[in-house]
């Protein structure tokens, strides 16, 4: 499902408001939340929601567990880990445990890294593959996801749970989660706002797939839920506009 927002402020409160609700009700039924985090700008606006009232006092924290799509090996003091912007937004915010926190570490290698994070999934998922209650995901400019990058050999993986990514034009490496097990999830969804996400967003949403399909369309659940929350700028070249449910 798409859903359309007049802006990313609007956008922002009702994920935020979606991903309190879902904490809340799987808590209730299964005893724990697992939420997949993802970096960006979008995201963090809902982080910071999360971490106010009222969201704040209506979310049993205790029982939540919180994961990272991918992130950037470069230091955990730097302002471009996806780590520290969750931290600095929002978890530093929660009444949570040291354990219930499941980030990324590249203090290794990258390759070590991505071994390590699978090896924490298994732990945590008791050796199934993991089945995140609600995963966050961005959109690129280019179409790419986590950090599942246009070209990378990551798009193609079926046996790893984590890999390792990089784009030429930068100078440190990546680790992100591969897509069949982003598409575990019972719940994904998207966050989307702005107009230089338009073009991409077009191409995704209304089927391109020339030369080659995007990262995102990777992104289809195996048995849970799609969703899309897109800002009005960001929707500017999706077709049949009519059909989205507008907020």
């Amino acid at each position: 499902m798409i859903k359309l927002f007049k802006d990313g402020e609007a956008l922002a409160r009702d994920a935020a408001e979606l991903i309190a609700e879902q904490a809340r009700l799987t808590v209730e039924s299964c005893g724990r939340f697992s939420l997949l985090l993802a970096g960006g700008e979008t995201p963090r606006r809902c982080y910071q929601l999360l971490a106010q009232e009222p969201l704040l006092d209506s979310v049993p924290w205790h029982a939540v567990h919180f994961f990272w799509g991918d992130e950037r090996c470069v230091g955990t003091d730097d302002p471009r880990s996806n780590a520290l912007m969750a931290q600095n937004e929002l978890l530093q915010q929660l009444p949570v445990q040291p354990e219930q926190i499941h980030p990324i570490r590249c203090g290794q290698s990258p390759q070590q890294a991505a071994d390590a994070y699978q090896a924490e999934l298994v732990k945590y998922f008791a050796g199934n593959p993991p089945r995140f209650d609600l995963a966050l995901l961005g959109l690129g400019d280019d179409g790419h996801t986590a950090s599942l990058l246009p070209g990378s050999a990551a798009l193609a993986e079926s046996g790893r749970w984590s890999a390792v990514t990089r784009r030429p034009e930068e100078d440190f490496s990546r680790v992100t989660l591969t897509a069949p097990i982003i598409n575990q999830a019972a719940l994904i969804l998207f966050l989307v706002a702005g107009s230089g996400k338009a073009p991409v967003l077009g191409d995704i949403l209304n089927g391109a797939t020339i030369p080659h399909p995007y990262p995102a369309q990777l992104i289809c659940p195996t048995s849970g839920e799609l969703l899309w929350f897109v800002d009005q700028d960001a929707a500017a070249m999706l077709i049949e506009r009519a059909l989205f449910s507008a907020v």
